[in-house]
């Protein structure tokens, strides 16, 4: 019958650092106790186990089949503690607070404000992803979420943010010229919904560039390539500062509302609810 008891933890953590390292002596040294104590440790996994884990080899060890499956286990579940107790440091820091949004959000709209929120807030260090899959907040990975559906999870705070849309922008210096060209998303070309809209009013210009993603096509729309179909929020900075210009001879495409989220009541910091409220307040002000 297999044993269900747990080895120490000690043991664990001794057996792991001689293993990765090879060496005994050097794994005592890692842990600050001397290497009996790690031979110890080692010899009591062993006959816990049933098993030999390590073999001598030269003047250091080498791991048996057993000690290899048992090494596997071992390391993915103390990174996994590691990465907790990283979590927890981060949680504890008064200073940091973690928003979540789309790429294209995040570049076009949030990073040119981040100056302001810092102003507003000098204690505050935002944390910006765009790791969407990490959006749904859990007051330890993600403290505000930006979506562009709402999230209607359970206990949250969610309110419309900014409305987006697809629109036509070039250079100042190309507007209005007759040759104008087009660098497009390939996705939105071969998109059911946007593909249709492109082909009904932008079906005469040119293809000059084909990218797969919108970065990239905001990117060389504002190198001068040629017009681009973008997201107004993504071009949103550089509308601002005058790189591009709305073309206002093509129309544009709705792409729906922008949420912000937190949690209801109490945030885990008050920097987080006053980092929600300031983003809030900036698309108010500008709309």
């Amino acid at each position: 019958m297999p044993n269900s008891r747990l080895p120490s933890f000690k043991f664990l953590i001794g057996f792991e650092a001689a293993a990765r390292l090879g060496n005994y002596s050097r794994a005592a040294d890692e842990l600050c106790i001397s290497q009996s104590a790690i031979s110890h440790q080692i010899a009591q996994l062993e006959q816990q186990l049933g098993q030999p884990l390590f073999r001598r080899k030269g003047r250091g060890v080498e791991l048996t089949v057993a000690g290899r499956l048992l090494l596997d286990s071992v390391g993915k579940s103390l990174e996994q503690l590691r990465n907790g107790l990283n979590r927890i440091e981060t949680y504890m820091d008064g200073s940091l607070a973690t928003v979540v949004c789309p790429a294209h959000i995040a570049s076009g709209w949030l990073q040119p404000r981040v100056d302001r929120l810092l102003q507003l807030h000098p204690g505050l260090c935002p944390i910006i992803s765009i790791d969407e899959s990490a959006r749904y907040i859990d007051e330890l990975d993600v403290d505000i979420a930006i979506t562009t559906e709402p999230l209607k999870q359970p206990g949250l705070f969610e309110v419309p943010l900014l409305g987006d849309e697809l629109i036509a922008v070039c250079t100042p210096a190309l507007a209005g010229k007759p040759d104008l060209g087009m660098v497009c998303l390939e996705g939105d070309l071969t998109s059911d919904w946007v593909g249709p809209f492109i082909r009904q009013h932008f079906g005469s210009l040119r293809k000059i560039a084909i990218y797969d993603d919108p970065r990239l096509v905001l990117d060389a729309a504002v190198r001068g390539r040629g017009l681009a179909l973008v997201s107004r929020l993504l071009a949103d900075d550089a509308l601002w500062s005058g790189q591009l210009r709305r073309m206002p001879d093509f129309p544009g495409l709705p792409l729906g509302t922008v949420w912000i989220a937190r949690v209801e009541g109490e945030t885990r910091i008050p920097l987080v609810r006053a980092m929600f409220d300031s983003l809030l307040q900036f698309a108010q002000d500008e709309a």
